[in-house]
């Protein structure tokens, strides 16, 4: 009988392109991935991965299986949701892993954990802090139930067909300086009157990295990124010691102090709208639909 854990391990490798990458997606070792593989390996008679330089890619086989696997687990989720469903109405049980970016989980994820704590004991949130792009990864193969994820403006943010988006609010950015810069008084910013500042900037693979030089498009040389955080709190900082500018979400942003101002951009303005998602196959479950209930109900009210 084939071994559904192992399965998810190696559509694990698949989704996160390596064994190490995998088990930290799972919360694993890499040898207990590895071991969950050569059991499935085992259990099949038929190698599922091979080597490819230092790392490892699926064989022919191994992808067939992935995708064979795909229908057959997102069929037990719906039992799952079944049996959920024919249990006691009134008590919601089960696990929800949720993913969510760093700024959401202090502004909006552990208000609902501990709401949903309170009013259902029964049901386990387990949370994973991670990058939208990789957030979708982890709810489209099966590895997270909820997604909390962000989209800036025109910066595109694939979608599988197989998964489900919900807006719950939408978020905006101030460009944050200190109160004796020269643009402090100002209602608003445009662009070109930012070209010539120092820069501090989330990496560049980041989404919040991509929509700031898509702010300056059509801005020559612009934007000036001397220096990389990924915390936004780090940002502030660098502002207050007159470092840098930064564009910072309002979202789990702290009070600023007397020494700092937040201005809007205009020409685009800086916003970011915020979505929970999941896989269809889980639109019976009552523990996602109690999770997802509470996300909009305290989205509602921000």
């Amino acid at each position: 009988m084939i071994d559904l854990e192992a399965v998810v391990s190696l559509r694990a490798v698949a989704t996160q392109g390596s064994v190490v990458a995998a088990a930290t997606a799972l919360g694993y070792t890499p040898s207990a991935v590895s071991q969950q593989v050569k059991r499935l390996e085992r259990e099949t008679g038929i190698a599922l991965l091979e080597r490819a330089g230092r790392g490892v890619i699926l064989t022919e086989a191994g992808t067939r299986l992935v995708v064979a696997s795909t229908p057959i687990l997102a069929d037990l989720e719906r039992l799952r949701a079944d049996l959920q469903l024919a249990g006691d109405e009134d008590r919601i049980t089960g696990e929800i892993r949720i993913a969510a970016f760093s700024t959401v989980v202090r502004g909006l994820v552990i208000p609902v954990l501990s709401d949903l704590a309170e009013r259902h004991p029964a049901l386990t949130l387990p949370l994973r802090e991670s990058e939208p792009w990789e957030t979708i990864a982890l709810v489209a193969s099966g590895q997270r139930d909820l997604g909390i994820v962000h989209r800036w403006g025109g910066v595109a943010l694939a979608m599988p067909d197989h998964l489900v988006s919900t807006p719950l609010f939408t978020d905006v950015a101030d460009v944050i300086l200190p109160r004796d810069h020269p643009l402090a008084d100002r209602h608003e910013l445009h662009p070109e009157e930012l070209a010539g500042e120092r820069w501090v900037a989330t990496f560049e693979a980041t989404i919040c990295r991509q929509w700031l030089r898509r702010l300056f498009d059509g801005v020559p040389n612009a934007p000036r990124i001397v220096h990389e955080s990924m915390e936004f709190e780090n940002h502030v900082e660098l502002a207050r010691a007159g470092l840098a500018v930064a564009l910072v979400p309002r979202l789990g942003r702290r009070d600023l102090g007397p020494d700092l101002v937040a201005i809007p951009t205009a020409g685009p303005a800086s916003t970011r709208d915020v979505l929970a998602v999941h896989r269809r196959s889980q639109e019976d479950s009552p523990a996602l639909r109690t999770a997802l209930d509470a996300f909009a109900a305290h989205a509602h009210d921000m």
